[in-house]
């Protein structure tokens, strides 16, 4: 099973992004900020890194870039809802999907499933 952390601080986005994905047959380890994703990184595979950019103590590009000496086999995709910091983003972490704020559930399985190439768990 792919196993994805997630790190987003706003609560309501993170149960609403973690079940979707559990909804689509991942599995999901959710954290409230940078910070916190760092230690499971260092201790467990994970497959795919979720992070939102912008978040308190650490944001998503350096927990990306931090990601990549940890845990180099880890997919990285942030979310955002900041267009400035998409461009940002692409610039300092051209391997990783940037999906901005607002989206669809089902656009952000579509996504996760293109990075693995999995055809579809479930409809959402």
């Amino acid at each position: 099973m792919i196993r994805i952390l997630l790190a987003e601080d706003e609560e309501a986005m993170r149960t609403y992004l973690a079940r979707a994905l559990q909804n689509a047959g991942y599995e999901v380890i959710a954290v409230d900020r940078g910070t916190a994703a760092l230690p499971l990184l260092e201790m467990g595979e994970f497959d795919l890194l979720l992070s939102d950019i912008v978040m308190p103590e650490m944001d998503g590009i350096e927990l990306a870039q931090r990601c990549a000496e940890i845990s180099p086999k880890t997919k990285v995709m942030f979310i955002t809802g900041f267009a400035a910091v998409t461009l940002k983003a692409s610039r300092e972490a051209p391997q990783a999907k940037v999906l901005s704020k607002p989206f669809h559930l089902r656009d952000l399985v579509m996504e996760v499933e293109r990075i693995f190439g999995q055809q579809a768990h479930a409809s959402i």
